[in-house]
């Protein structure tokens, strides 16, 4: 499975338990406390580069934990 499928099915799972509305809510709930205010603050405090890094570091994780998966899978 890849990153992008397992993405997939857990948007998926979370739209079969609390259904479409609940994306509608909570973004406006982004917008309204300040997500853009917090995301600029952000952006001047580390830079445009840092999203580039916690974007690299959270894909690598998540292909650990597939891997580590498949691996118990195999296991069994």
């Amino acid at each position: 499975m890849t990153t992008r499928e397992a993405g997939r099915l857990g948007g998926e799972k979370v739209k079969k338990e609390r259904g479409v509305e609940f994306y509608s809510e909570i973004g406006h709930k982004g917008g309204q406390i300040g997500g853009q205010k917090g995301g600029n603050a952000t952006k001047q405090k580390y830079g445009t580069p840092f999203y580039s890094q916690i974007g690299k570091k959270g894909g690598h994780r998540v292909r650990e934990l597939i891997e580590a998966g498949r691996k118990a899978l195999e296991e069994e």
